[in-house]
């Protein structure tokens, strides 16, 4: 793990999200808008951009992005996942996974911006994917 202080969740990503999991590298987060599924992994790291990851630890993000991406294609029948680390609001890296569908609610269009806040997961659905995603 490449950090060399005391790691914290961003106070954005925080408010706007469930904790799913925590594992030694980094948080699952659940968005809480259940418009659509839409996951973010933090890294515990310093590193601002996914490219600045030590090898190890970026193989290890993108492992489970894609353990996320067979998830979603498999349990909620998304045809599509997006995978994206912009960082340009929330400087803390993080990683974006989205499950896309046609006729979901801002598509075609990117879901940052065009994502109205709808629907919330109730306890019951956070746990249940807490519990399809434990390690």
């Amino acid at each position: 793990m490449s950090t060399s202080k005391q790691w914290q969740l961003h106070p954005t990503l925080a408010k706007d999200c469930h904790r799913v999991r925590t594992s030694s590298s980094a948080e699952l987060l659940l968005h809480r808008n259940a418009a659509l599924h839409w996951f973010i992994l933090v890294p515990h790291t310093d590193s601002i951009d996914l490219l600045d990851l030590p090898a190890d630890e970026r193989e290890g993000l993108l492992s489970e992005a894609s353990r996320i991406n067979h998830y979603l294609k498999e349990t909620f029948a998304y045809p599509r996942v997006n995978v994206g680390a912009l960082g340009l609001v929330v400087p803390q890296l993080h990683l974006h996974v989205i499950g896309r569908r046609e006729g979901d609610p801002c598509w075609p269009a990117p879901v940052w911006g065009n994502l109205e806040m709808s629907a919330e997961y109730s306890s019951a659905q956070v746990d249940q994917v807490r519990a399809d995603l434990a390690e």
